[in-house]
C-alpha cells in the first residue's frame, strides 16, 4: 500500500524554491555549525529560509542559534515552524527536550515522513537541512522521499573523515543525485593534499575553513558569531554556488 503522507510530502514541497542537505558522513566534522550559519548568512542576504535540524538523536543547531528551551510550533493544518529572528525553524527537541531519542529503522522512516507531510514551511527560497552522521536510515530516506534534494558535502583534513566521505559520493553519483561541492572544514597550516583528493572524487571543491579554536565562545550568539573570520569565509565560498 502507498503511503498517502508521500503524496502530501511533493505538495509541501512545491513552494520551496531550493532544498540543501549538509552531509559528509563522519560525526564531529561542522555539519551543524555549517548548515546553521548558512541558514543564517542566507537569510541575512534577504532570502526567505528554513533550517531543519534532521539529526533525531544529537540535535545541535538549536544550541548554535541560542535556543536550548524550544516551545512547541502552533498547529494550523500541519505544523507551523517557529520563527527565529526570521528563520524558520524546526528541530525534534520542541518534542523531546532533553530527553533522548534512540529512533532506528521504522521509526526513522516515520519520523522523517511525519515530519515533511505535516510541516508549513510555506514559500521558501532555500530549506537547509542538516542530516546526522554516516549513511543510515535518515540519509537513505531522503533519497527515497524525493530527488529535489542537493547536497553541500563536507569534509576534514583527516584520512578518518575522508573514509567515510568518499563513500557518501558514491552512493550520491550512483543515485544521480546533485552535490553542490566539498567544503574543506578546520584546516590547520596545511590540507595535506585533501583539495586534489576531493577534486579526484569528481566532487566540485569550494574552498576552505580554517580551523578556529574561539569558535566555541561565539556558540549560542548568533548575532556575534556572524561578526567572525568563519562566517567571512563561509560567505565568500556560498556566493556563487547558492
Amino acid at each position: 500500500m502507498i503511503d498517502p503522507r508521500k503524496n502530501i510530502i511533493k505538495e509541501r514541497l512545491e513552494s520551496i524554491k531550493r532544498i540543501v542537505a549538509v552531509s559528509g558522513g563522519k560525526g564531529g566534522i561542522g555539519k551543524s555549525i555549517i548548515s546553521t550559519l548558512t541558514a543564517l548568512i542566507l537569510k541575512d542576504d534577504g532570502k526567505n529560509v528554513g533550517l531543519l535540524d534532521m539529526d533525531f538523536t544529537s540535535p545541535s543547531t538549536h544550541i548554535i542559534l541560542g535556543q536550548e528551551k524550544l516551545p512547541f510550533p502552533k498547529e494550523e493544518k500541519g505544523i507551523i515552524p517557529l520563527n527565529i529572528d526570521g528563520l524558520s525553524y524546526l528541530s525534534i527537541v520542541s518534542y523531546t527536550q532533553d530527553n533522548p531519542t534512540p529512533l532506528r529503522g521504522e521509526d526513522i522512516t516515520n519520523a522523517i515522513l511525519e515530519l515533511f507531510a505535516i510541516t508549513r514551511w510555506g514559500n521558501l527560497d532555500y530549506l537547509i537541512l542538516d542530516l546526522p552522521p554516516g549513511i543510515g536510515d535518515v540519509l537513505l530516506e531522503l533519497l527515497v522521499l524525493t530527488r529535489k534534494i542537493e547536497f553541500l558535502l563536507v569534509t576534514t583534513p583527516s584520512s578518518l573523515s575522508w573514509q567515510t566521505f568518499i563513500k557518501v559520493v558514491r552512493l550520491l553519483k550512483e543515485q544521480n543525485i546533485p552535490i553542490i561541492g566539498a567544503l574543506l572544514n578546520m584546516v590547520n597550516s596545511s590540507t595535506y593534499g585533501f583539495e586534489e583528493k576531493i577534486i579526484s572524487s569528481g566532487v566540485r571543491y569550494l574552498g576552505k575553513l580554517d580551523f578556529y579554536r574561539d569558535l566555541e565562545r561565539y556558540i549560542g550568539k548568533p548575532d556575534e558569531i556572524m561578526d567572525t573570520a568563519m562566517v567571512k569565509e563561509l560567505k565568500d565560498i556560498l556566493e556563487d554556488v547558492l
